[in-house]
């Protein structure tokens, strides 16, 4: 246990965050088709290679959620990637889930597989170098949903391959997302959240989760990308935090929130605005607010990479550019300056 409290403290210190680098192959090549990028295991190896060795990046980043395939790959010299990772400072973690699949009888709804076979997957992860995992749950809202069995269903889930973590020297960051898809608004986002996050933490308590070696990443509230009221920051802190303060206990030493599908700037100015009113941890928030980003982090280096080793210098500094204003938010110092001036 104390051990996995280190690598937690470790995750969540120096106002750093984390980046999610874990897109599947199937998700990687659409997004690099989408680019103009060709869809090969040469070229996904190039991109988290240029994502690992941006200069600075650890000043903002204290971990990485690589996939299956990543963690195993080498640079073009032989060296592991892991190894680089490693040598930079960065926490190495891995994806450890096989994806969503449908929920029989339950239509429209998903659970989240891969618990057969996990323990000894998480054993061979922790000889590769992993000191952290990630399993994803994903939850939907609309005409009547989530039910009351996808929800407690993806909980227990989520909670047996937390205990699994932690049994075999891993933390597990445990991510129950409501899905930003659909036309719900915030109010719908806050209730169902809540009712995520209490199953969630029944289950975690059930299972003999130490809460104290774990870190939990969950969506924001927030109305869905397409509704045409969107809420200020401030509301969004208000309404995230007022959730949080209801379900999650302060033994927990950290909330990494994802991105989901928002913009850059519209993430980093929402977490901002958390840390700025609630000055997080303190007794308003007790615990860590941070983030654990992919396309919030990822997308503008990706656009400008394109696929060429000509732009990787342009794509690095896109890179940095954006982790550095979620380190800022973190502190609640992020303003609209930073995207003006590149700093």
């Amino acid at each position: 246990m104390n051990h996995l409290m280190e690598t937690a403290r470790l995750m969540l210190a120096d106002h750093k965050g984390l980046l999610a680098m874990d897109e599947s192959n199937g998700t990687c090549n659409k997004r690099f088709a989408s680019a103009g990028i060709e869809q090969t295991e040469q070229a996904r190896r190039r991109y988290r290679e240029l994502i690992i060795t941006t200069p600075g990046l650890r000043e903002c980043i204290s971990g990485v959620i690589l996939y299956d395939e990543t963690i195993r790959q080498a640079r073009a010299d032989g060296t592991p990637l892991v190894k680089i990772i490693a040598d930079s400072g960065i926490i190495t973690g891995i994806k450890v889930d096989v994806g969503a699949k449908d929920l029989a009888g339950h239509a429209g709804e998903k659970i989240t597989e891969g618990l057969d076979g996990l323990r000894e997957r998480l054993r061979d992860y922790f000889q590769i170098g992993a000191r952290f995992a990630k399993w994803r749950a994903v939850i939907g809202i609309g005409n009547g949903l989530p039910s009351p069995a996808c929800i407690d269903a993806n909980a227990h889930a989520l909670a047996r391959y937390a205990a699994l973590c932690q049994e075999c020297g891993l933390v597990p960051v445990v991510e129950p997302e409501v899905l930003m898809d659909g036309g719900h608004t915030l109010a719908q986002c806050r209730e169902a959240t809540e009712r995520i996050l209490r199953s969630v933490f029944d289950q975690l308590a059930a299972q003999g989760v130490a809460l104290e070696g774990m870190i939990l990443k969950p969506n924001m509230a927030l109305p869905s990308l397409t509704y045409p009221e969107q809420p200020t920051p401030a509301e969004v802190a208000e309404a995230t935090v007022g959730v949080l303060r209801r379900v999650v206990p302060p033994e927990l030493p950290g909330i990494a929130f994802l991105s989901g599908g928002q913009s850059g700037v519209l993430a980093s100015e929402r977490l901002n605005a958390m840390n700025s009113k609630f000055k997080a941890p303190s007794a308003a928030a007790p615990w860590t607010l941070t983030f654990s980003f992919a396309r919030a982090i990822q997308q503008p280096a990706l656009e400008i990479w394109a696929g060429k080793d000509a732009n990787r210098t342009a794509a690095q500094q896109a890179l940095i550019h954006r982790a550095k204003c979620n380190r800022a938010a973190r502190k609640g110092q992020y303003s609209s300056t930073m995207e003006s001036n590149g700093s």
